[in-house]
């Protein structure tokens, strides 16, 4: 049975092999999820997709996906988003970021996004996530590195970033121009050293856990109780995805 997992930045295709045999594809854009069900998979897990300047997944081809009987999963980052957004339609999320963006807890995108170097270099992030960084001080807090007060500045500074400069480097400055404490800062710039949490990979394994589990049991084709709407922009998205597919030659 073949599964299909979309990541980048997020984990890399030679780490997830090694927790579960699957197909790995570059960061979703849209249509990459329509091609990828065309195929039939069993599973598709959407970890990674691009935000900005590529357009982003779109909902209804993974809507389209489910009533074709691929389930979908979704954590981490893109898949945590569109996740949370489908579950009602049956797309299934994994992990604390999905349930925190689930919840209302998270609401904004750029908790998730990144950027990253291109494929040549492995889609290695360039900046720090959001979701990153709470995850790191709320830990760095519970280990008596940081106060509550010290640890909701940081919190405060990092959210006031562009999403694409944020770094560790950049927020202990920030941190050190609005007075805190420089013998806290150093021992937070130590814990991120020594401790930093990844918690975007952690779910992204995660995920693949999940699903390795799911397919152990024994995962039916998926079913959906939902009405597909063929519907202008659907149309849209499905001719320029399929316009990328590769010509099938006559036998």
């Amino acid at each position: 049975m073949t599964v299909v997992i979309f990541a980048g930045p997020t984990l890399s295709a030679e780490e997830g092999r090694r927790e579960l045999d699957a197909v790995y594809l570059p960061p979703a854009a849209q249509g990459d999820l329509y091609r990828a069900a065309l195929g039939k998979p069993v599973a598709i897990g959407l970890i990674d997709g691009y935000f900005e300047r590529v357009p982003s997944v779109s909902h209804k081809e993974i809507l389209w996906a489910m009533t074709q009987g691929v389930h979908v999963f979704g954590a981490a980052s893109m898949g945590a988003l569109r996740a949370a957004e489908l579950a009602a339609f049956g797309m299934e999320g994994v992990g604390a970021i999905y349930e925190a963006f689930a919840s209302g807890a998270l609401e904004d995108d750029d908790e998730v996004a990144v950027v990253h170097a291109g494929a040549e270099d492995g889609y290695r992030p360039l900046s720090e996530a959001m979701v990153n960084i709470r995850a790191t001080l709320q830990a760095a807090e519970r280990a008596g590195v940081l106060g509550p007060e010290a640890r909701h500045t940081l919190e405060q500074l990092a959210k006031g970033l562009f999403h694409a400069d944020r770094s560790w480097h950049r927020l202990l400055k920030q941190g050190q121009e609005a007075g805190l404490d420089a013998a806290g800062l150093e021992a937070c710039r130590r814990f991120v050293a020594e401790r930093r949490v990844d918690a975007k990979r952690l779910d992204g394994l995660r995920l693949l856990h999940t699903l390795r589990a799911k397919l152990e049991a024994g995962l039916p084709p998926k079913q959906t109780r939902y009405s597909f709407s063929h519907t202008d922009s659907w149309e849209h998205i499905r001719r320029k995805a399929e316009a990328t597919l590769p010509a099938r030659t006559e036998e």
